[in-house]
């Protein structure tokens, strides 16, 4: 369980940014479609251990939320835009995107010109954002 793992990282994050001297009230987690985070197992961990922290090391954050970022892709020939909706994927891909995500190229091209030459412009990762 890859959640429980990132989990554990945002929370080290919030440690170390609290224990530098930074004040954190929120903290937003931006899940990328590509990273396949199943959300309610991430919130249930986050809130776990967010609490330990609190319990355990007196540090606490006012409120998290957990944002979803669409794929993008952008073709270096035509220059057209799409999403993953648009491409039809199936759960079995949507893993070994998940994986390696450069994967993408070897199956689908632009669906505006044909070329595989495109990148991956947003969805990929996790970002942490403190307020």
């Amino acid at each position: 369980m890859h959640e429980w793992a990132l989990a554990e990282a945002v929370t080290r994050t919030v440690e170390e940014l609290v224990l530098s001297g930074r004040d954190v009230k929120s903290v937003e987690v931006v899940l990328g479609e590509l990273q396949a985070v199943d959300e309610e197992v991430f919130r249930t961990a986050l809130e776990e251990l967010l609490s330990s922290l609190r319990a355990e090391k007196g540090i606490s954050v006012e409120s998290f939320t957990i944002t979803r970022e669409k794929a993008l892709f952008r073709c270096n020939v035509c220059g057209s835009t799409w999403t993953l909706d648009e491409w039809s994927v199936g759960e079995e891909f949507r893993e070994a995107i998940h994986f390696v995500p450069e994967v993408v190229h070897s199956h689908y091209s632009c669906p505006k010109c044909g070329s595989r030459d495109f990148e991956i412009v947003k969805g990929r990762g996790v970002q942490v954002r403190v307020r």
